[in-house]
C-alpha cells in the first residue's frame, strides 16, 4: 500500500497579501503617524532655516531627492534621522486616498468626509505641482528702471551669442543639464545650429574659485589656461552664492578645434571669439527667463524699527507694462502681486549710490507655479466637505430626536 501524498503547504494567496498591504497602507494609525512625521519635520525645518536659509532647507527637507533627513540646529547635529519630507506627503496622500476613498463608504452619509480628502489629496497634488514644475528667480530693478527678465536663483548656463552692433543679436542658450555630471576627463559636444561652430564642454566645478599663476602657483596635477585655473570649493549652503565654472573648447565646422578655456560665473567680461568677420560672446551666467510683461519700479520706500536696521516694511510702487498698457501697483512684504500666473514678492533692496539722495533698488522673488491657486481652491474643497458632514450628522442628530419614545 502506498503512502498517502502528503499536502503541499498552503501559500497565502496573492490575494490576501494584497487585502493585507492595502490594510496596513490606508490605516488610521499610518495617518498618525504620518502627520506626526510632517509636523516634526516642518518644526526643525523652521529653526534650521534661521541659520542656513530659506531654499537651503527647503531643498534639505522637502526635496524629491532627499530618502532621509538629519537635523542640524544651530550647529549641532541631532541624533535623529526622519525620512523625507516629500515622501512623507507621497504616503500621506497614497494613504489618503486609499483608506478615504476606496474603502470608504459611498453613500450620502460620507459624501462630506470624501470631499475633504479629495481636497487633502488635492493641497498634496499642488505640492508635488509646485516642487517639480515651478520657476523661482530673483528680478533686481532699480528707481526708474524696467525689467523684463528675471534670473533663476540656481541654473547655470552657457550663452552663446553673436554680437551686432554692440549687442547682442543671435543668442543661444546651452541649458544647465549640459555641464551636470562632468567629472575630471568627461568632455560633452553641444550643437549650435545657429553658429558657425559647436561647444565642447568638460570638467564642471558646482562651485570653484579662480585663480591665477601669478598670485599662488597650482599643483603639478591642476591644468592651467592662459595663466589661469580654477580650484573647486564646499558648495555653500546658500545655494545661489555658488560660483561654477568650466573648461570649453570650440569646434569648428571645418574639424578644426581652439585651444581650450576657462569659462567661469565670476568672470566680468565674457570670452570672446573672431570667425571671419564675425564676432562671437561665450558667458557662463545664471539662466535668464522672460517676462510676459515689464516692469518699471517707480518709488521704493524701506521702514526700519526705531533703533535698527532690522525692516518692518518694504514698499515697491510699480508700473506693469503689457501691450503699451501701464497698470499701477503695489508690491510689499507679505502683499505680493499675482499676475499672469506669475507671483512678485518684495523679497530684499539694495542702494546702488551713497549719501541721502542715493537710488535705491527693489529685489523681488518672481514665482512662476503653475499651481499657484491650487492650495486656495483645495481649501475651498475641504470647507465645504467638512460643513457638508456637519449638516449631514446634524440632520441625523435631529430625526434622532424627533422620533417617538417608547416606554413599555
Amino acid at each position: 500500500m502506498e503512502p498517502a501524498p502528503q499536502p503541499a503547504s498552503p501559500k497565502k494567496p496573492r490575494a490576501a497579501i494584497a487585502r493585507w498591504l492595502v490594510a496596513r497602507l490606508s490605516g488610521y494609525g499610518l495617518a498618525t503617524i504620518l502627520l506626526v512625521l510632517l509636523g516634526l519635520l516642518t518644526w526643525l525645518a523652521t529653526l534650521e532655516q534661521i541659520d542656513s536659509g530659506l531654499h537651503h532647507t527647503l531643498r534639505k527637507y522637502f526635496d524629491w531627492r532627499a530618502w532621509y533627513v538629519v537635523p542640524e540646529i544651530r550647529g549641532e547635529t541631532l541624533p535623529l534621522v526622519l525620512p523625507g519630507g516629500y515622501w512623507v506627503c507621497a504616503l500621506l496622500a497614497l494613504n489618503l486616498t486609499l483608506g478615504g476613498i476606496l474603502r470608504l463608504r459611498k453613500d450620502w452619509r460620507h459624501a462630506g468626509v470624501l470631499l475633504a480628502h479629495l481636497g487633502i489629496i488635492y493641497l498634496l497634488v499642488a505640492g508635488a505641482v509646485a516642487h517639480h514644475f515651478s520657476q523661482r528667480g530673483h528680478l533686481l530693478i532699480a528707481e526708474g528702471a524696467t525689467s523684463n527678465a528675471a534670473e533663476d536663483y540656481f541654473e547655470h548656463v552657457v550663452e552663446v551669442a553673436e554680437v551686432k552692433d554692440a549687442m547682442p543679436a543671435t543668442i543661444q542658450i546651452i541649458g544647465g543639464k549640459h555641464l551636470t555630471g562632468l567629472e575630471d576627463f568627461d568632455t560633452r559636444t553641444v550643437r549650435l545650429p545657429a553658429m558657425p561652430f559647436d561647444l565642447e564642454l568638460a570638467r564642471f566645478f558646482p562651485n570653484a574659485n579662480l585663480m591665477s599663476i601669478a598670485d599662488q602657483v597650482p599643483s603639478s596635477d591642476v591644468r592651467t589656461f592662459d595663466g589661469y585655473y580654477l580650484v573647486a570649493k564646499p558648495l555653500e549652503l546658500n545655494a545661489e552664492a555658488n560660483t561654477p565654472g568650466c573648461i570649453a573648447r570650440i569646434l569648428y565646422r571645418d574639424g578644426n578645434r581652439s585651444e581650450p578655456f576657462l569659462l567661469t560665473s565670476t568672470a566680468y567680461q565674457p570670452f570672446s571669439v573672431r570667425f571671419d568677420d564675425r564676432i562671437f560672446t561665450i558667458l557662463l551666467r545664471k539662466r535668464l527667463w522672460l517676462l510676459p510683461f515689464a516692469v518699471r519700479l517707480d518709488k521704493f520706500t524701506a521702514e526700519f524699527y526705531p533703533g535698527t536696521m532690522k525692516p518692518s516694511k518694504f514698499v515697491s510702487e510699480i508700473t506693469r507694462l503689457e501691450n503699451g498698457k501701464p497698470a499701477k501697483a503695489v508690491i510689499q512684504m507679505n502683499e505680493p502681486m499675482r499676475y499672469a500666473n506669475l507671483t512678485f514678492f518684495q523679497a530684499s533692496y539694495q542702494q546702488l549710490e551713497q549719501g541721502p539722495s542715493a537710488r535705491m533698488a527693489s529685489v523681488f522673488e518672481v514665482v512662476r507655479n503653475p499651481a499657484d491657486k491650487w492650495p486656495q481652491y483645495s481649501l475651498y474643497v475641504v470647507s465645504f466637505g467638512l460643513l457638508v458632514h456637519f449638516l449631514t450628522k446634524l440632520v441625523g442628530f435631529i430625526k434622532e430626536q424627533s422620533r417617538p419614545s417608547h416606554h413599555v
